[in-house]
C-alpha cells in the first residue's frame, strides 16, 4: 500500500500536498484527499448580477466580504469521506490546506469555516442553486453553525490549515444517508475591496496547490476535556502567562529552559502563553524550543500538551509566540500586526464553553508602534468567539494609553483581582511587578466573557536560584530568575 509522509502542523506550519494515499502508524491510518473529482471538487459562488453563474471550470476558489450583493463571494469544497473511510471511523484530526493565489491589500482576513447541511453539485452550483432547478434554503449555500476560523494573509503561495476536526467528526460519526463532507469558506471581516482572497481550486494545473483534506484516524478514542465536570457545575481554568527571554536566558545569562519549565510546573496550569520562543537560532542553540517546552512539560507533568506557535513577519524559524494547553485544541489562528509583531490563538472548551486565549507580544521600541498593534489586534480578536481572554507581554505600564485602550472593551485581571482583595503576592512585590521596577505582562478578560468568572491573580517570586544578577535584574531581587519577566497567571470558573 503506498504512502504519504508524515507531517507537523502547527498554526505557523502545514505540510505540501501529496497525492491520496493511506498510512499506519501507531493504530491510526493518515488519509490524504486531494486528487480532483475523485476525492475533491469544489467551486466558487458569487452573488449579485453572478448568482445564477456557475465558476466550476475556475482554477481558483474566492472569498470576499462586502454589503454590496454584487462582490460577495463564498467558496465550497466537497470531500469523499463517505467511500475512503470505514463506517465507524474515529476521527482523531482532520486538516484542510489550501493555497493562496492572490489577494486584496489587507495583509490578514479572518476566514471561517461552515459545515454545508444539503448536497450540491460543483458543475451547477450558484449563488441561489445547489444544483439545476433545487435552490437553496437560503441564498449563498446552506450553512451550518461556524466550525472553525483562521487568519489567511494576501501573500501568493501562502498555505493556510484549518483545523476541520469537529467537522469532520461529525459528518462520519454521524449515520445520515451521507458521509461527504462539504465544507464552504466565507470572509466574517468587514466590508472592503481589499478582503478579496483568492485560493488554487482542484482544478489547478500544479497538484501541489490544490486543496487537501488530511484525516488522520483508527486509533483510541479522541482525549476528552480535562477533568470533566459534573452537568452544572464550575470548572476551574489557570491561565499563565510568561516572557521566557528568549526562551530560557536567567537574570545570570545562564540559558536553562528546564529553570523555566520548573517554574511553570510549580503554578499548576492548564494553559500556557510563553513569548520569545526560538526556532532554529543562535539564542536557542539551533534548537526549536517549541519542542524542548512542550516534551519538558509532558516529562514533568505525565500530560499531553498541545501546543502552537506563530513567529514574528510569518517566518517559519526565529522569535515567536507559543501556546501550550492541556485541554486539545478546537481551531488555531493567528495574526501579523505591525511592527513585525504577530499575535497567535488557540480555541478550547471547557465544561461545555468555547474559550480563546491570543498570546501577543508588543512592541518594545516606540508606543506609537504598540497602539498600532492594539489598533489591529483588537478588531481581528472581535472576530473570535467569545469567551476571549489575551494574555502577553505589551512593554506598557498600566498608567498608559495602550492599557487604557485594552481596557476600553477588556478587564485587567491583575487590577481588578486587587480592587477585589484576591491578588496575590510576595510582601515585597505589591504592585505586581513583572519585569524589572515595572509591570507590564497582562491578562485580559474580556467584558463579554460572561462564562468567566475571576478568582484569584498571581505574580509568582521566580527568585529561587542563587548567584548574581547579571542582567534584567528585580527592583525587588532576592536571588536568580530563570527569565527577566515573572509569570503570572489569572485563575478563572467557568460556568
Amino acid at each position: 500500500m503506498p504512502t504519504c509522509r508524515r507531517f507537523l502542523r502547527t498554526a505557523a506550519f502545514t505540510a505540501a500536498a501529496c497525492a491520496a494515499s493511506l498510512s499506519t502508524a501507531s493504530a491510526q491510518t493518515t488519509l490524504v484527499l486531494s486528487a480532483p473529482d475523485t476525492h475533491v471538487s469544489d467551486t466558487m459562488i458569487q452573488g449579485g448580477t453572478s448568482a445564477n453563474t456557475n465558476f466550476n471550470q475556475q482554477d481558483f476558489l474566492a472569498t470576499r466580504a462586502s454589503t454590496n450583493a454584487e462582490y460577495l463571494r463564498r467558496a465550497l469544497l466537497k470531500f469523499d469521506t463517505q467511500n475512503t473511510l470505514p463506517a465507524g471511523t474515529t476521527v482523531q484530526s482532520a486538516t484542510l490546506t489550501l493555497t493562496v493565489k492572490s489577494g486584496g491589500t489587507d495583509a490578514a482576513r479572518t476566514i471561517g469555516v461552515f459545515p454545508v447541511t444539503t448536497s450540491f453539485l460543483e458543475e451547477e452550483a450558484t449563488w441561489n442553486q445547489r444544483r439545476v432547478s433545487t435552490p437553496w434554503t437560503s441564498a449563498g449555500g446552506d450553512l451550518g453553525t461556524e466550525s472553525t476560523r483562521a487568519t489567511v494573509p494576501n501573500s501568493a503561495g501562502a498555505k493556510v490549515s484549518f483545523n476541520v476536526t469537529a467537522a469532520v467528526r461529525a459528518v462520519v460519526a454521524g449515520g445520515g444517508a451521507s458521509r461527504y463532507t462539504r465544507l464552504a469558506l466565507a470572509d466574517l471581516g468587514a466590508s472592503t475591496s481589499a478582503s478579496y482572497r483568492e485560493f488554487y481550486s482542484s482544478e489547478a494545473a500544479t497538484a501541489a496547490l490544490r486543496p487537501v483534506l488530511t484525516v488522520v484516524y483508527g486509533g483510541s478514542s479522541p482525549p476528552p476535556p480535562v477533568n470533566p465536570p459534573a452537568s452544572g457545575t464550575a470548572t476551574t481554568l489557570r491561565v499563565l502567562q510568561y516572557n521566557t527571554h528568549h526562551g530560557g536566558y536567567g537574570t545570570d545569562d545562564v540559558y536553562s529552559p528546564e529553570r523555566v519549565a520548573d517554574e511553570i510546573v510549580k503554578t499548576r496550569p492548564d494553559i500556557v502563553s510563553l513569548q520569545e520562543i526560538e526556532v532554529n537560532t543562535s539564542w536557542s542553540k539551533g534548537k526549536d524550543q517549541r519542542i524542548i517546552y512542550k516534551d519538558l512539560l509532558e516529562q514533568k507533568t505525565s500530560t499531553t500538551w498541545y501546543m502552537v506557535w506563530f513567529g514574528r513577519s510569518g517566518g517559519t524559524t526565529g522569535l515567536g509566540e507559543l501556546i501550550l494547553s492541556k485541554y486539545p485544541f478546537v481551531a488555531t489562528s493567528h495574526v501579523l500586526l505591525a511592527a513585525s509583531r504577530s499575535a497567535v490563538d488557540a480555541t478550547i472548551s471547557v465544561n461545555g464553553r468555547t474559550v480563546n486565549v491570543t498570546s501577543v507580544h508588543l512592541d518594545n521600541v516606540a508606543q506609537a508602534n504598540r497602539l498600532a498593534e492594539i489598533g489591529e489586534l483588537l478588531p481581528w480578536a472581535s472576530t473570535l468567539a467569545e469567551n476571549r481572554i489575551i494574555v502577553g507581554d505589551y512593554n506598557a505600564w498600566p498608567n498608559t494609553t495602550e492599557v487604557a485602550k485594552m481596557n476600553e472593551t477588556y478587564v485587567d485581571t491583575w487590577a481588578a483581582a486587587k480592587a477585589a482583595g484576591t491578588a496575590i503576592s510576595w510582601p515585597e512585590n505589591p504592585d505586581g511587578i513583572t519585569h524589572g521596577a515595572h509591570r507590564i505582562d497582562y491578562i485580559f478578560q474580556s467584558k463579554g466573557a460572561t462564562a468567566l468568572k475571576l478568582k484569584n491573580a498571581y505574580v509568582f517570586d521566580t527568585s529561587v536560584y542563587p548567584g548574581t544578577c547579571n542582567a534584567g535584574c528585580f527592583k525587588n531581587t532576592s536571588g536568580i530568575d530563570p527569565s527577566d519577566h515573572r509569570p503570572i497567571m489569572a485563575v478563572f470558573e467557568v460556568r
